[in-house]
């Protein structure tokens, strides 16, 4: 009895140190990676904005920058969030309460999000979403130790995560401004297409505003993985909650959908906790 009580206990107590030590590991990665996105983009908050910049841009954008910048604005150069919400993976699944967090570039477009769901006590799962140094990655690890999902790289990861970018620009808008791999065409009174070519990748986004300038859609065609592989998919975003920070004006609520033949799958519901500019360091 005492050996088999012994044997339990340096059992569970490797299992914490197994867990303990991969989580900081896991940790540490994802600080250097950080560091990297980072370094990888340069500073360009010597840049303000202006209101000649917009005067040649379709009318919805310009009611847009109008609305959310100030003139004289200093460009944005590096973001960090945190957020909490919903998330759910597959159509059938129950929603599942998400915190995360987020950090982008903008003189180089890249970001890197981190999104934490416990399961039970001590048992969580760990989404890691990537575009670094014009690459995309996506994982999925359980305990921050096995990889329960892991997208194929290439072509379309690169495209779809550029994507993702581009939708969650409006939380730094002065990203949205024409730039050397950005820039807008107009579509009608409410709605302008928004087009980044960088590197070999090119993604383009309908963006919907309303009368004030707020910008309350966004619909793309993106990859999705489905089975190892990719399909592309009508995809949906929604910004609400629209709050000023540091003099910008941002959405504080964002939701994303599918939209397949079986109709909209809405996945993702985040609320923005916390936003902070021009602050390079990792939480």
């Amino acid at each position: 009895m005492i050996l088999a009580i012994i044997i339990s206990s340096v059992a569970v107590f490797a299992y914490f140190v197994t867990i303990g030590l991969s989580d900081m590991l896991f940790k540490q990665q994802i600080e250097r990676e950080i560091e990297r996105l980072y370094s990888a983009s340069k500073d360009v908050s010597n840049k303000t904005f202006s209101m000649d910049q917009i005067k040649n841009l379709p009318e919805p954008v310009k009611r847009y920058f109008t609305h959310s910048l100030e003139e004289g604005q200093h460009y944005v150069s590096y973001i960090k969030l945190k957020h909490t919400g919903e998330f759910r993976q597959g159509e059938n699944q129950k929603w599942m309460s998400i915190e995360g967090q987020e950090y982008f570039t903008t003189e180089t477009p890249g970001f890197i999000w981190i999104g934490k769901i416990s399961l039970l006590p001590l048992v969580w799962i760990t989404g890691v979403d990537k575009y670094l140094e014009g690459r995309g990655t996506f994982q999925i690890k359980i305990m921050s130790i096995f990889t329960i999902a892991d997208d194929p790289t290439g072509k379309e990861l690169d495209e779809s995560e550029l994507m993702r970018w581009l939708a969650e620009a409006p939380l730094f808008p002065t990203a949205l401004l024409p730039s050397s791999y950005l820039h807008w065409e107009p579509v009608d009174s409410d709605s302008a297409k928004a087009i980044i070519d960088y590197g070999r990748t090119r993604v383009e986004a309908l963006f919907h505003f309303d009368k004030k300038g707020e910008i309350v859609q966004m619909n793309a065609d993106r990859y999705r993985a489905v089975d190892n592989s990719f399909v592309k998919e009508k995809w949906l975003g929604h910004y609400s909650n629209y709050a000023v920070t540091k003099n910008i004006l941002v959405p504080w609520d964002i939701e994303v959908s599918w939209n397949s033949e079986v109709g909209n799958f809405t996945y993702a519901k985040f609320k923005i906790k916390e936003i902070q500019y021009d602050n390079p360091i990792k939480y």
